[in-house]
């Protein structure tokens, strides 16, 4: 229990999420997110893919009214800072041919804010507006940053999105001929609205475990560092192994998350293990300080000095694609979670 008290304080989970796959489908936006910036383990494509360590995502709730939408962010965690938010909506291609005659087939989209609760719709203020062709249907985005920083730091002022669609015509003006798609109660749509941040976790998440230096060798007791003048070797008959990389998988199902983790199933994190006796070979990736440590331990130089450290020397990030508590979904990237090289320090 207290090691899977440990596990989750480096995932940084403080409540576990309830099981809710395979029946709940994560948006496709954040499952495309994810195949950009990693493998299908998980590990960083390539450094700067993603805006901060943290993509939240959060459903539109509002499943009555096709003007209001409205997003619950209060899994945000204290501190978390904003550097992006977008509002992803899809329009729904427009059947109905206008009676009009003219060839206007362009409609005016504003992006309000409420300032009042959905029954006072008369309350609100533009964010964005932009022209949208009539016959065309997908997703469009708009940039709500400025609006949701203020949102996370007074939750109270969350009324949600409003959004209007005006046609220009050679009739007048006409309202709503384009609508946006909703879910529709509890059954999921694959085009439901959602509210995407890009953010800086406010914690330090690296939580790298360094093996004190007198553990540091397999072949290096207790009674090995306090040596007498001789210097300590391995039993006879039993292989000499130099530092080197061995696999350590980490299988999500087998530690009981796989109700809740979307991507990956499982990682390799690897870890090092070997010797790291002189001479220290250039495969060894040794620094010149474990190389003159190495020096000093085999001339006996010292009798408090032992061998240098077999460790990884070269690490990167995971990402994990996530249900939260919640059920939002959330990218988070991890840093110094898998081990790529190992060397001796």
């Amino acid at each position: 229990a207290a090691a899977l008290q440990r596990l989750r304080e480096v995932f940084d989970i403080e409540e576990l999420p309830p099981d809710v796959l395979p029946s709940k489908k994560p948006p496709q936006f954040m499952v495309d997110l994810f195949n950009k910036v990693a493998d299908s383990n998980g590990i960083t494509r390539a450094p700067g893919l993603l805006q901060g360590d943290v993509v939240r995502s959060f459903e539109d709730r509002v499943h009555v009214d096709h003007h209001h939408f409205y997003f619950d962010i209060s899994a945000m965690e204290k501190g978390e800072q904003v550097l992006k938010a977008e509002f992803r909506v899809f329009k729904l291609k427009r059947t109905r041919v206008s009676r009009s005659s003219d060839v206007q087939h362009f409609c005016k989209v504003e992006v309000y804010e409420l300032l009042e609760s959905e029954n006072k719709p008369q309350k609100r203020r533009l964010i964005t507006s932009r022209l949208l062709s009539l016959y065309t249907e997908g997703w469009e985005v708009f940039n709500v940053t400025q609006t949701v920083s203020k949102w996370v730091g007074n939750s109270s002022s969350n009324y949600g999105f409003w959004i209007t669609a005006t046609h220009v015509s050679n009739n007048g003006m006409e309202h709503n001929l384009v609508t946006f798609a909703k879910s529709q109660g509890a059954s999921q749509d694959s085009r439901n609205a959602l509210l995407v941040l890009f953010t800086k976790s406010n914690k330090w998440r690296s939580h790298s475990f360094v093996l004190p230096a007198t553990n540091c060798s397999p072949y290096h007791s207790a009674s090995m560092r306090r040596r007498p003048r001789a210097a300590a070797a391995p039993a006879a008959g039993s292989p000499v192994t130099a530092c080197h990389r061995r696999e350590l998988y980490v299988d999500f199902h087998a530690i009981g998350w796989s109700g809740w983790i979307i991507h990956p199933s499982g990682y390799n994190a690897f870890y090092c293990r070997g010797s790291c006796l002189f001479p220290l070979g250039g495969s060894l990736n040794a620094t010149n300080h474990a190389t003159v440590q190495s020096i000093v331990y085999t001339l006996k130089l010292s009798q408090d000095v032992s061998t240098p450290c077999c460790v990884p020397n070269e690490l990167k990030s995971l990402n994990l694609l996530y249900f939260d508590d919640k059920q939002n979904v959330v990218l988070k990237n991890y840093k110094d979670m898998v081990a790529t090289r190992c060397g001796c320090h």
